[in-house]
């Protein structure tokens, strides 16, 4: 596919997106409906020659009976198949769960059938479907009045995070609250740039990736994005669950758990009272699993993570300050995460790089153990990354250059080689600092 077509079709669903916003349909819903679409199209286009796949989707709801409709008929039609396909098995029914029509026009829906039917996308390369969709996701999650930025963390931080951890071939990875999928993808693509044999290629599209996301519509975001990304199947299992992944231990132990779990420090469930009101209760998870009972969602995150790496398995985890500092639960899940894990490595981070104004975060690395009855961590290094650096999402961006001094401190080939920074002009120490 060249270039120029490649372009020309980023422009088309950019350039649509535009000409609804001023409809007042948002780039979420836009984005839902592109995800609903897109998959149909997509089914049917899998259902022909030269794929001929047996595909389960019932023959009223098939893409050509939108592509024949118009108007109210077409809105009808739409409205009743949306409804339908989430009641479906497997992935069909988790992408169309809870599905609705956000656009109100027959007419535009009828143009984005459209655009979209004119278009092959089974021969378009998953770089390029990817690229559209995490493209469509940035947006949407720039759009703050949504609120969908605090499901995604900019790229440029997972794809550093992934280089230094560098997972392998014929190995599990988990993200617990995996948002629209980003590590799942960069683990993904940081796996696929190996020369794979036959084996290592059905492992790593079928059996490598496991998540978590309990808002629908993410989770839909999450499923859509990892297919593109040519991820499981069509008609294949779906990896990521719609449970709380705090809620109990599965039984489930990977190699790798890459996640930045969502802010906010309580978790808390919506219930109505007696007088029909709503209300908080927080929410406390009483796992045998746990250290500590708290109702501190992230430090729930952390011991939840450790409880799903096998022995040696490492996680990359971003944690809010208070998770470093905090006593109490804090102190107590600090001390037994390094006692019981060998906790090497801490990248403090600067503001200005989420979604969420003012955040203060770190991603702590740490290799799980077996059991010893001396501690294992004997040294941390620290990176800060934080002072005299300031980004904005839109003026000044995180790239990924900006973090290549880390992961070269970092030292993936062997972190037992690591030196100090010195800061020469200022005659003191730099930014990479080993602590006993």
């Amino acid at each position: 596919m060249t270039e120029n077509n490649t372009s020309s079709i980023i422009s088309k669903v950019w350039g649509f997106c535009t000409v609804l916003k001023d409809d007042g349909v948002s780039y979420g819903d836009y984005l839902e409906q592109l995800t609903y679409l897109l998959f149909l199209k997509l089914a049917d286009e899998f259902s022909k020659p030269p794929y001929n796949r047996a595909l389960t989707i019932p023959d009223k709801y098939k893409w050509e009976t939108l592509t024949d409709k118009s108007g109210a008929e077409l809105e009808t039609h739409y409205n009743e198949l949306l409804r339908s396909l989430g009641v479906s098995k497997g992935i069909l029914g988790q992408i169309f769960t809870k599905s609705q029509n956000k656009i109100q026009d027959p007419a535009k829906l009828y143009r984005l059938i459209d655009m979209i039917d004119k278009e092959q996308w089974s021969i378009m390369g998953t770089d390029i479907k990817g690229q559209i969709y995490e493209g469509l996701l940035e947006k949407n999650a720039e759009d703050t009045k949504s609120g969908a930025g605090q499901y995604f963390t900019p790229r440029a931080l997972i794809k550093a995070i992934v280089e230094c951890v560098n997972p392998l071939p014929m190995k599990t990875i988990s993200d617990p609250a995996c948002g629209t999928g980003g590590f799942l993808l960069a683990a993904y693509d940081h796996i696929a740039k190996n020369k794979l044999n036959k084996d290592e290629k059905h492992f790593l599209k079928y059996k490598t990736f496991f998540g978590n996301e309990i808002v629908a519509n993410t989770r839909r975001l999450a499923l859509m994005n990892m297919f593109l990304h040519n991820i499981g199947d069509i008609d294949s299992d779906n990896f990521i669950s719609p449970a709380d992944a705090l809620i109990s231990d599965t039984g489930l132990r990977v190699d790798y758990v890459l996640a930045n779990p969502p802010f906010g420090k309580k978790s808390s469930m919506t219930f109505t009272n007696e007088e029909g009101e709503q209300e908080k209760d927080d929410l406390t998870y009483n796992r045998q699993d746990f250290w500590v009972t708290t109702s501190n969602k992230q430090l729930n995150f952390v011991q939840h993570i450790r409880t799903l790496l096998k022995i040696d398995g490492k996680a990359a985890v971003v944690v809010p300050d208070n998770v470093l500092f905090e006593g109490g639960a804090g102190e107590t899940i600090r001390k037994k995460l390094l006692e019981t894990t060998d906790l090497h490595t801490i990248l403090r981070l600067p503001t200005g790089i989420f979604y969420k104004p003012g955040v203060k975060a770190n991603v702590i690395f740490f290799d799980n153990k077996p059991a010893s009855k001396d501690p294992w961590t004997r040294e941390i290094w620290v990176y800060d990354f934080r002072t005299n650096i300031h980004f904005t999402l839109k003026k000044n961006p995180l790239r990924l250059e900006d973090l290549s001094d880390f992961i070269k401190c970092y030292n993936t080939e062997n972190r037992y080689n690591r030196v100090e920074l010195w800061d020469a002009e200022k005659n003191q120490e730099g930014r990479w600092r080993k602590f006993t």
